[in-house]
């Protein structure tokens, strides 16, 4: 992956972003989608060698598209500026999909790769099965929380979105009701390619991810939601 390539492609696209350019650039854009797809093909390679449940997953349907959705946005470009892409069980990519969790990685047009893991603002019924495990398994998702891999490469989980209060079913003195407040259950980390430029971007995104596969490990094993409603 031309990584130097795929950032100049994409900043040139955020100063230009209308189907002219994008026409004209076209090739350019094919050859780095190439380039995208071949990567994540040999991620997935990686990823199933500790996560063998990902190894259906098709690289293709992996990538997002770079067209934006403009249907309910006041934003009229065509264009994302970035190039991403999400590996689940699955096979599906969007949360509201059922996707479950996932590895996603994405290059923007600033330079910075954004990797993450787990899910993120997933279904309110798929929140609200998340948050009853917490409350009924505190020990085990404080084991998760302690995890010396995922907490030293990604730190806590990320609080984008958070509650103030304690949602709606669940008591104040829950356990970890810090974290029921939380709307997605995922851990990132940043990456300036501008400062420098990895060597081996398959060999460090597979690295990574593997710290974070025990979250996903364990929000694959979140039961579906109980009704917790008075009766």
């Amino acid at each position: 992956m031309h990584l130097r390539d795929l950032v100049q492609f994409l900043g040139e696209l955020s100063e230009n972003n209308n189907r002219a350019w994008f026409v004209m650039n076209k090739p350019r854009y094919d050859i780095l989608r190439a380039e995208f797809l071949d990567l994540v093909t040999g991620l997935i390679a990686d990823l199933k060698r500790f996560d063998p449940a990902v190894a259906a997953c098709n690289p293709k349907k992996a990538l997002f598209r770079i067209n934006r959705d403009m249907r309910f946005s006041h934003d009229k470009s065509p264009y994302k500026t970035h190039f991403s892409a999400a590996i689940t069980a699955s096979g599906l990519k969007k949360p509201s999909q059922g996707g479950g969790p996932s590895y996603y990685f994405h290059v923007n047009s600033e330079g910075t790769l954004l990797i993450a893991g787990g899910e993120y603002m997933p279904p309110s019924d798929r929140v609200r099965a998340i948050r009853q495990r917490i409350v009924a398994d505190p020990a085990g998702f404080s084991k998760l929380l302690k995890n010396r891999k995922l907490l030293g490469t990604f730190g806590s989980l990320q609080e984008e979105g958070k509650l103030v209060r304690p949602p709606k079913g669940f008591e104040p003195d829950s356990p970890h009701v810090e974290y029921l407040k939380l709307k997605s259950f995922i851990v990132w980390k940043e990456i300036s390619l501008k400062k420098k430029l990895p060597t081996d971007l398959q060999k460090d995104l597979a690295t990574t991810f593997k710290d974070a596969w025990p979250l996903i490990d364990w929000l694959r094993q979140v039961p579906p939601p109980q009704d917790i409603s008075p009766r």
